[in-house]
């Protein structure tokens, strides 16, 4: 069974890692408060591929630690 989690659970658990979350949480300024973890890895690749695979109806995709050199975000 698939449980939600807190921001703070998440980062801990997760350090260092991509995460794909699904169904998060947000607060008045949209900022991510809790969700459900889909999948984890420190291959960036593998959590796109896994998200493609899975098609979540509401997700968003985290990075905790450092961005790998010349990575870019896109909002």
């Amino acid at each position: 069974m698939k449980h939600v989690l807190t921001m703070t659970e998440i980062r801990r658990r997760y350090d260092s890692e991509w995460v794909l979350l699904e169904n998060p949480a947000t607060d008045d300024s949209m900022a991510i408060r809790s969700g459900t973890i889909l999948v984890h890895s420190k291959d960036r690749d593998e959590v796109y591929r896994r998200a493609v695979e899975l098609r979540p109806k509401l997700f968003a995709t985290l990075c905790f630690g450092n961005l790998p050199k010349g990575a870019a975000i896109v909002l």
